[in-house]
This record gives C-alpha cells, sequence and structure tokens, in this order.
C-alpha cells in the first residue's frame, strides 16, 4: 500500500472575493499535493471556505442578501477560482455543508461530555473583522479614541453569556507537544510567536455567542453559535467523514500539512491542537504560516484599487507563469511584493530565455537534422555525463526542499540545471556540428533533451499545463511522467511531434 500525505489550504472567509493571497497558498499546497502524488503517495488535498460568523452575516446584509444565498455565491467564486488556477484539489469542504454541521456537533457533545466545555459569560476585547478576541494589553487606544488589535481592526467591549473551552488545562501539554515536535510549526519566526503566547499563560477560550445567528446552532442550547473558529478548524476532520474515524478518516488522518496564513498560525498550532488533545485525535504532523502580499509595496486595498486579481493575471500571462512567479519570487514564508515587472521580468528572462530557450535550441535542430526522431546515445564526453548527472540528480536534490516548504529553493536546484544546460549547448554549438561532425551534433541533442526530461518532469507540480507540453514533444508517454519512469530511458529513435514554442517572450503594448 502506498503511503499517504495529507495537505490542507485555510478555509478561505467569504466575506469578500477571492485575491492573490488566496492563489498564493492554493498555489503553494497544489505544487506539494501533485509533487507528492508524483512521487508515489496515495494524496489527499483539501481545500474550501469558512463561511459563518458575524463578519460573513454584516457582508451579506450590506449586500442586501440572506447569508446562505451570500456564501453560496462567493464559495462558488471561491471554488472557480482555484479551478482557474489549476489546484487539484480532491474535495473542497464548505462549513455550511450538513456533513460539516454533524461534525462540529458531535466534537462539542464529546468535549461537553468530558468536561472540557462549560458554560459562563463573557467580558472583553473582541475584533469583528478577525472574528478574535483579544487580552486588554494586547489592544491600542489609538489618538482618534478607537481600540485597535494588533492587526489595526477596531475592537469592542463584548459582554455575554458563553461557553468556554478549558484551553488553560492544555497549557503544559502544549509546550511539551511543541518541545518534542520542534518541526510542528515552521517557519522559525511563526514558530517563536507561539511559543511566547503560550508561555504567558493560556486563559479559557470563548466558543460561543449569543448576539448574532449566523452560525452552528450549540447542541442543546439554540440560543447560541458556534464561535466561527471553532467550527472552521472542524473542516479538517469533517471532510474525512468525522465522526466516523474510518475510512477516509483512518487512511488520511492526521494531515501531514496545514498550510495557513500568518496571521491564523495562533489557531492552528495551539486553539486547534488543544481541541484535538481533549478529543483524543491525533494532532496534525506540522503547520507552516506562509506570509502576505503587497503591491507595488503597498497593502492591498479595495478603496485603493491595488487589489491583485488572479484570474486577470492568468488570462494576460497564463496560468503557469503567475504560478511560477508567486513562489519563485520571494522565500515561502515571507512577505512578497507583486510587481507587474517582477513577474514580467521572470517569464522573460527564466521561463522564454531559460528553460524554453533550451527547448527552442534543441528539438528544432532534431526536427530539422535529425529526421524528427530522437537520436541515439552515441559515445559521451565527460562533460555530457556531468550534465546528465546533475539533471538525473535534480529530483533527489529538490525533494527535500519541498518537504521543508522552501518551494523558491526547490525550484532553484531546477534552474541550476537550466543554466547548466544552457552553458553546454553554448559551448557544443550542435548547429556549427552539423557539418564537421554530425553523429557528434546528435550526441549533444539527446544530451540535451534527457536533460529536460527530468527538468520537465520535476516542474511539471509547478507548471502544469506548460510541462506536459514540453514532455509532449520529447516524446515522454502521458502515463510515465511520474519520478519513477525517470529510470527508464526513452527510446532510440523516437518519433517526436513538430516542436512549439511554450513560453513566448511577453512585450507590454506601447499606447497609440
Amino acid at each position: 500500500m502506498s503511503k499517504s500525505f495529507t495537505i490542507t489550504t485555510p478555509i478561505y472567509y467569504v466575506n469578500g472575493a477571492p485575491h492573490i493571497g488566496h492563489a498564493y497558498t492554493s498555489v503553494a499546497a497544489d505544487v506539494m499535493a501533485r509533487w507528492k502524488r508524483m512521487d508515489g503517495y496515495d494524496v489527499f488535498f483539501l481545500t474550501g471556505t469558512d463561511e459563518h460568523g458575524q463578519k460573513v452575516e454584516q457582508a451579506a446584509i450590506a449586500a442586501g442578501t440572506d447569508p446562505q444565498s451570500f456564501v453560496d455565491a462567493v464559495a462558488a467564486d471561491f471554488k472557480a477560482m482555484a479551478i482557474a488556477m489549476n489546484v487539484s484539489f480532491d474535495d473542497f469542504i464548505r462549513t455550511t455543508e450538513p456533513r460539516h454541521l454533524a461534525a462540529c456537533a458531535e466534537l462539542w457533545q464529546r468535549l461537553q461530555r468530558d468536561g472540557h466545555i462549560y458554560l459562563g459569560a463573557y467580558e472583553g476585547w473582541y475584533a469583528t473583522r478577525d472574528e478574535a478576541f483579544y487580552a486588554e494589553d494586547e489592544t491600542v487606544l489609538r489618538p482618534d479614541g478607537v481600540r485597535v488589535a494588533p492587526s489595526g481592526a477596531p475592537v469592542d467591549w463584548v459582554t455575554e453569556p458563553s461557553y468556554f473551552f478549558r484551553l488553560s488545562v492544555w497549557q503544559d501539554r502544549l509546550r511539551a507537544f511543541y518541545d518534542a515536535n520542534p518541526d510542528f510549526i515552521g517557519p522559525a519566526g511563526r514558530r517563536n510567536e507561539v511559543l511566547s503566547f503560550v508561555r504567558q499563560g493560556l486563559k479559557d477560550l470563548s466558543i460561543s455567542r449569543t448576539s448574532f445567528r449566523w452560525g452552528v446552532p450549540v447542541p442543546g442550547d439554540p440560543d447560541h453559535v458556534m464561535y466561527v473558529w471553532w467550527d472552521a478548524l472542524v473542516n479538517y476532520i469533517s471532510a474525512l467523514g468525522y465522526p466516523d474515524q474510518g475510512g477516509a478518516f483512518a487512511r488520511f488522518w492526521p494531515a501531514d500539512l496545514h498550510l495557513v496564513g500568518k496571521e491564523i498560525i495562533r489557531f492552528h498550532a495551539v486553539f486547534w491542537p488543544a481541541f484535538l488533545m481533549a478529543a483524543g485525535i491525533a494532532l496534525p504532523k506540522r503547520v507552516f504560516a506562509n506570509g502576505w502580499w503587497t503591491a507595488d509595496g503597498e497593502k492591498m486595498s479595495k478603496s485603493v484599487g491595488n487589489v491583485v486579481e488572479p484570474r486577470a493575471l492568468a488570462a494576460e500571462f497564463g496560468v503557469d507563469a503567475v504560478r511560477y512567479f508567486l513562489l519563485r519570487e520571494v522565500p515561502f514564508g515571507g512577505d512578497g511584493d507583486f510587481s507587474r515587472a517582477g513577474l514580467i521580468r521572470r517569464l522573460n528572462t527564466e521561463l522564454a530565455n531559460g528553460l524554453g530557450n533550451l527547448a527552442q535550441r534543441t528539438l528544432p535542430q532534431i526536427a530539422r537534422n535529425c529526421g524528427a526522431v530522437l537520436p541515439p546515445a552515441g559515445a559521451r564526453t565527460v562533460e555530457d555525463e556531468a550534465l546528465l548527472a546533475q539533471a538525473n540528480g535534480l529530483v533527489a536534490a529538490m525533494r527535500p526542499s519541498i518537504d521543508r516548504q522552501a518551494l523558491h529553493e526547490a525550484l532553484e536546484e531546477a534552474w541550476k540545471v537550466i543554466r547548466a544546460g544552457n552553458a553546454y549547448i553554448d559551448h557544443h554549438a550542435p548547429w556549427a556540428l552539423k557539418t564537421t561532425d554530425p553523429e557528434r551534433m546528435a550526441t549533444v541533442l539527446r544530451v540535451v533533451v534527457d536533460t529536460l526530461r527530468p527538468v520537465a518532469t520535476a516542474l511539471r507540480p509547478f507548471m502544469p499545463d506548460s510541462m506536459d507540453r514540453m514532455l509532449d514533444q520529447i516524446g515522454v508517454a502521458p502515463d510515465a511522467r511520474d519520478f519513477a519512469s525517470l529510470e527508464t530511458p526513452l527510446a532510440d529513435g523516437l518519433s517526436l511531434p513538430a516542436p512549439q514554442g511554450i513560453f513566448p517572450r511577453f512585450r507590454e503594448a506601447v499606447p497609440a
């Protein structure tokens, strides 16, 4: 039986339309899911939408509609964005689905029965925009008299009956878990943030509200709805059939990786593990927080008009070029700045001039000078063997970076091979060998094809359609594009289709 791998995105909050930040996390998760599938794993890749809470209720009212109609439309938009960005999710969970409501109710009742949930009253600062509670010392009173959370969201003093989760009793268990599992939280800055938060002391967590109605009803107490973050976190197991702990749950839980935005690391690395510990359910193996994107150095804002819509970018530049840019431009886990000029530069210098050029300097020569068939591998020189060794070791070189979520480092390993391939063809000039040594010409061209194959295969998770087109052009069968298939060489004399450019250079239109 193959090894399993479970990866999740955060479920995206549906109070507004999807933007490039949502696409970024989804594409990163997609790369890792595709990589693991190609590496022989049985993969479950989950994404979806978080559809409850006061903020959604308010957004629906502002839109002049009811909450369910509102979330139906926005959830459909998020799913369409994922499909447009070629995100190969296995399930799309919505927190308004019956399967999710049932899982939330079951987990609640289980923890309440075991004494982990009790009824009390909540008084404190609450930020509706963040759907989060804040301690007094976490808030700041601005000069204009508005008290705000660390995120900048205004907070209001809330007094209402509430059910509480006994978070305080899990403080020592959580610290012991972090010590025993130093890789549980990444990157290092987010781990330090969580450890500092827990060391300051954990208070019991308010997990229900009575001031609005758009939420999962608390079992046995219809005056309360579940706190949106209690409800949202349960999606990771409700999608696997919980409370049934056989079937998909047994096959794919615990999750290997929760990908989240850095602003929600506390919910995933403190609250969620404590809920699971209380329920006697295995904890996820790793939580990794990616950074935020700005646009030309400024925070994205609807009022400023600089929100970057990923589907519009993909329509203009191509889905794979946008996917590549997002994961190449900045170290995954850090913040990034989107600029149109930066995207065009990456597309032209690395995709068109780098990878695309390596193919276009090779395949047309095979079509013209080798009868459009793959030439045999002739006698190889030390330089030939060195390039092939680098190319054939690419998957192994990228794998540790993928497993650390260092996607930019994995891409750099690929580009080392691409640069070496272009230097090789510059040096050996097969176009000149055509008249002086046609046999050597054929060997050089074959070496480049045998270099392109592992490069295109290793880059399939990042740019699936483009790399499949490249593999088509070098004769790799559709069912021979996983990593294990690289051990079987391409057959001599294989007929190759007419070569076509994959990454055209992008030129900005000049205004008339």
